[in-house]
């Protein structure tokens, strides 16, 4: 009898921690989310469930076409995190000129988008401490284009998209 308590015992310390080790991850390494829109389209998929690390962003920053997992900004009234594309890092100009996007005066290739954008973005230049994010479902994203507070705050970035993990036929590793 005191054998099988002690394997028990062995087992629920193991258990343990193993949730505490998951906890620790999910709160500071990476996390997982499920999309429940079509504003990133085609490249993440409504319910493609993707885990996002919470990490490298913190140490070596941003690049612009990260896609990112961030806190809609309080001017929206929204309480859920959104998931874009980061198009304008502090100090970037953006535009949408004749349905193409300039950062810095440059046409950016953007070989993800399904169709061409329909609209234009008068260029704005993006304020310290703020992000530009647009959703590669152009026409259909609800993102900076449209947003009256425009930017997103760099500090409520939670992370990047690493990869998606399912459904398995659309398994995808981000750089």
């Amino acid at each position: 009898m005191g054998e099988l308590r002690k394997e028990i015992q062995e087992w629920t310390i193991t258990f343990l921690e193993a949730v505490v080790l998951f906890i620790i991850i999910g709160i500071f390494v990476a996390d997982v989310r499920m999309v429940p829109s079509a504003s990133m389209v085609p490249t993440i998929q409504i319910g493609d469930r993707l885990v996002v690390e919470k990490i490298t962003h913190r140490f070596w920053g941003l690049e612009r076409g990260d896609v990112i997992v961030f806190e809609a900004p309080d001017e929206l009234g929204m309480r859920d995190d959104l998931i874009k594309r980061l198009i304008g890092l502090p100090g970037d100009t953006v535009e949408v000129r004749d349905g193409r996007l300039y950062v810095n005066n440059q046409l950016q290739d953007e070989p993800y988008l399904a169709e061409a954008i329909a609209y234009d973005f008068p260029a704005v230049t993006v304020p310290e401490g703020k992000i530009f994010v647009l959703g590669d479902n152009r026409n259909f994203s609800y993102d900076s284009h449209e947003w009256d507070c425009i930017f997103a705050n760099i500090d409520d970035v939670k992370g990047k998209a690493l990869f998606t993990y399912w459904p398995l036929d659309r398994l995808k590793y981000w750089k």
